[in-house]
């Protein structure tokens, strides 16, 4: 009986089956190497690009069961060109695969190394669904893995690209790290049975508060994280008391799985080195909630740091000697792991509705939990809920697991749920903050009006705002109860001290329903300060302004205040809001907000027209703008002009036009308003233009010469060729830019084929003298109905027609070159844009021979003698042999010859 019959026939040998990919993957092998633990790994990195180092250092797999790429996992290494896969890291997948260990897929989302082409120029929806498709496109590729570095480096924002990322994935949002948070949803979904880690730097000495701080959100408002890994770059000289303390420190405000993930100890000194192994390494392997050690590298010189290797010369260091000692001890083989057999058993996450509730708000506390093994169920959970006064145990028994909750007095609680599944218990910590209910500081700010930025709502940290710590930094006799940094400026007072993420909340009473202008007053003594104004709403935060840019008003000094202008992004609706404050870059005073209300006519609502669409960088496009009730366009006084929400031109005459010339590449978004005479506002209307890199020769061209018909120039469908599909059905291979052109091949010749009527291409071409030329294609037709037009295209992307080509000949497989035929135009010298459309289908383009019409210099026609021995041409200026008869030109002198 085949395999595949017992697969049908035994549904739980199916699924066993199913998972073996996953098992294979884990330490299943653990014999081999120095690790004898089966719960625990000791694992390393590829070595420039690698697995087996080579130069007399012993095979991976004789050395360590679990392999991270150091490199070849990561985004920017993967997807260098957008759409283009190189999937280096397949090989130490599969070298793990084969040898039975484990293997981590490395860095998913790093704002370090991401491709070229993910900038800020995109727009946020298009970058955030650039991250999905990487997403998506890891799991298509790698659909079972066991563990995975979900975000890298995320603490301080002190990657260059983390602003980048945090904006792509939504933001900070109500706790800060909801950009993080959607990172470890998105994972989750396409891997619900993988260890998803949080990996970061330096977490022992450097920025552990922030490390926890991060961490623990996370943890407490319910994201699928499974562990936190400690990259542990930092401990060349950490005294093991040091290292003992800030691990304890980690662990007892986190409560969850711990990897050592990024171990190296870079000293040149063999001893030293051997010393301080001997020092940490026990500490860090043998604590229990400790899954496993990955060293980072092990071949001296051979990554990022110089001296970490355990090799040099392909002979072991005395550090590596004693780490083989050590891994053959019983504290090393049998050291616990809070994940036995080195595999995740269940996901169990506790999620609130709320981190920072108010006391008295009824809270939905949501227990996710669900057996890897699908063979197994959750019997029961108990939830515990426990502050200093209370302490409640809930008992759930049917999925979904949510328990209600009403926290009677303010403070801290701990969140504690127990799964219990065939006798086993699982067990997952989180927590919560009560604070005092949510009150307007004063009477409410009514809209039209004034927001004094220092009156946001009582309440608590988390609630109504957040600042970075505790201490007012300013005014400190100021609500003297909050943390909020309040400083006196502009006549009254401020708020200063501003960093990155942190925000404050108004209760506003609305009056009319609409846009709104803001006027915000604000100072900086720096740059790159700025916030942005959203609502508060039961389904999240939505932006009602852009971002606002505060301008550096004085240097260090921030008593100079400066207004800045705009327009709400939404119509706000009338009654009772909430509108969040959030500062989006550090060091600005914010005085006041005041907003206006705007009288909206939908009448002088905007047409726009893109001229051409889609376009090129650095290739002008006209846009135009009218009223969609023409009768309006008399009455308007101004159109503004946004590209990619930020105004780049306020038109304040007719026509209304504006030359666009774009300088990134993407999806443009183009947005106008018109203002009319009576102050009186259109809706704001938007078109997209989408925007390739520049235009580029294929080939270089120079006439007289040939032209071959596949090398049409670089760019993009509608800017440099036009193609009815987006499908190369040629499928010869021939350019790799995979723009859809049907290129095909006969014998050893590449050509153009599968023509429709309407497709063209564009040449451009070096026309090496001005004057008279001609062209001898080189075709092949399918009926008699094929042909094509040659145009020359002038700046103002009209065409200039030079020839008709057409043949009544059939054999579309067979190439013929065609007899002359003469350009009809006086072509100028220098670089020309050609171009051949396609007028009648069925036609195979090989190359246009172009050559130059010499001038004949003719000056009358004569029935004189003539010089028989004179170059004979025809009319067309073309050189014939002197048999030449009829009508021909010798001599400048046009003569015809009967004999």
């Amino acid at each position: 009986m085949n395999n595949k019959r017992i697969m049908f026939l035994n549904p739980k040998l199916n699924r066993l089956l199913s998972a073996a990919l996953l098992s294979a993957l884990c330490l299943s092998n653990v014999n081999a190497q120095l690790s004898k633990n089966p719960n625990k790994f000791l694992g390393n990195i590829t070595t420039r690009y690698q697995v087996d180092a080579g130069g007399g250092v012993p095979a991976y797999y004789t050395l360590w069961n679990q392999i991270t790429p150091e490199n070849e996992s990561k985004w920017g290494s993967v997807e260098g060109t957008r759409g283009s896969y190189n999937w280096g890291s397949d090989t130490p997948f599969n070298y793990a695969k084969s040898h039975g260990f484990t293997y981590k897929f490395h860095a998913l989302v790093w704002g370090s190394q991401y491709p070229n082409w993910f900038t800020s120029s995109l727009p946020v929806q298009e970058r955030y669904n650039a991250m999905v498709k990487w997403f998506d496109e890891v799991k298509k590729h790698y659909p079972d893995l066991p563990m995975i570095d979900v975000v890298n480096e995320a603490v301080g924002m002190h990657q260059q690209g983390n602003p980048l990322m945090k904006e792509s994935l939504g933001g900070g949002g109500k706790t800060g790290y909801d950009w993080l948070i959607k990172a470890f949803e998105l994972a989750h979904e396409r891997w619900p049975n993988a260890i998803l880690i949080y990996n970061d730097f330096n977490t022992f000495q450097h920025d552990t508060d922030a490390y926890i701080e991060l961490v623990r959100t996370l943890r407490d408002a319910g994201a699928p994280i499974d562990a936190y890994g400690c990259q542990s770059h930092d401990v060349n000289d950490i005294s093991k008391e040091n290292l003992s303390n800030a691990m304890t420190k980690i662990q007892n405000a986190l409560k969850m799985p711990m990897y050592i993930t990024e171990l190296d100890i870079n000293v040149q000194d063999d001893n030293q080195q051997k010393t301080q192994y001997q020092n940490i390494f026990p500490l860090m392997w043998e604590a229990d909630y400790c899954a496993g050690v990955t060293i980072w590298g092990y071949v001296y010189g051979a990554t990022w740091v110089d001296y970490s290797g355990l090799y040099r010369d392909g002979a072991e260091r005395p550090a590596m000697t004693w780490l083989k000692s050590y891994m053959n001890t019983d504290a090393a083989k049998t050291a616990k792991s809070p994940f036995p057999g080195g595999k995740k058993q269940i996901s169990l996450y506790i999620k609130p509705s709320t981190i920072s509730a108010s006391r008295g708000d009824t809270l939905d506390i949501t227990v996710r939990a669900k057996m890897v093994d699908p063979d197994k169920s959750i019997d029961s959970i108990k939830l515990f809920v426990t502050r200093v006064d209370v302490k409640d145990t809930i008992l759930l028994t049917e999925a979904p697991y949510v328990a209600k909750f009403v926290p009677t007095v303010e403070g801290k609680y701990a969140l504690k749920a127990i799964a219990y599944s065939e006798g086993k218990a699982y067990t997952r910590e989180g927590s919560f903050t009560a604070f005092p209910p949510r009150s307007a500081y004063g009477t409410p700010a009514t809209l039209p009006g004034t927001i004094q930025a220092e009156n946001y709502d009582n309440g608590g940290d988390g609630v109504t705002y957040h600042d970075n710590d505790a201490q007012n930094q300013g005014d400190a006799s100021f609500r003297t109860s909050y943390g909020v940094d309040v400083v006196t400026g502009n006549g009254g007072k401020a708020i200063g001290y501003t960093n990155t993420d942190e925000w404050l909340e108004y209760t506003v009473d609305i009056q009319k329903t609409g846009y709104y202008y803001y006027h915000a007053v604000a100072s900086s003594g720096t740059t790159g300060s700025g916030f942005r104004l959203s609502l508060n709403t039961d389904e999240g935060l939505v932006d009602i302004t852009p971002n606002i840019s505060v301008p550096q008003t004085a240097s260090s000094d921030w008593s100079k205040y400066t207004t800045i202008t705009g327009k709400t992004v939404i119509p706000l609706e009338e009654g009772r809001h909430i509108i969040r404050l959030t500062i989006t870059g550090s060091s600005c005073n914010v005085d006041k907000v005041t907003f206006d209300h705007i009288q909206i006519d939908e009448s002088l609502n905007l047409k726009i027209t893109a001229t051409p669409n889609p376009t090129a960088v650095g290739n002008p496009t006209e846009l135009s703008f009218t009223t969609i009730d023409p009768e309006k366009d008399s009455t308007l006084s101004s159109i503004r002009i946004y590209v990619n929400d930020k105004l780049v031109k306020t038109l304040t005459s007719r026509p209304f036009v504006y030359s666009y010339i774009p300088d990134v590449i993407g999806t443009v978004t183009i947005s106008a308003l018109a203002i009319d005479k009576l102050k009186h506002e259109s809706n704001l209307t938007s078109t997209s233009i989408l925007v390739s890199q520049a235009r580029s020769a294929y080939s270089n061209v120079s006439v007289p010469g040939k032209l071959e018909a596949e090398n049409f120039d670089r760019c993009m469908d509608g800017i440099t060729y036009h193609d009815s599909d987006s499908i190369d059905e040629g499928a010869s291979r021939y350019r790799k830019d995979n723009e859809g052109v049907d290129i095909i091949r006969i014998g050893t010749k590449y050509g153009i084929g599968y023509t429709v009527p309407g497709e063209w291409l564009e040449y451009t071409v070096n026309f090496q003298k001005s004057g008279y030329y001609y062209v001898r294609p080189t075709v092949s037709f399918e009926n008699d109905s094929a042909s094509f037009r040659i145009s020359l295209m002038d700046e103002n992307n009209q065409e200039i027609e030079l020839a008709d080509v057409s043949y009544s000949y059939g054999a579309l497989n067979e190439y013929r070159t065609l007899p002359s035929i003469y350009f009809g135009e006086n072509i100028n010298e220098g670089k020309q844009r050609l171009r051949v459309t396609i007028t009648g289908g069925g036609i195979n383009i090989d190359q246009l021979d172009i050559r130059f019409s010499v001038p004949t210099n003719v000056k009358y026609v004569t029935d004189d003698d003539y010089n028989t021995n004179g170059i004979r041409y025809n009319t067309g200026g073309m050189r014939v042999n002197g048999n030449q008869k009829g009508m021909s030109i010798i001599d400048g002198k046009k003569v015809y010859i009967t004999e």
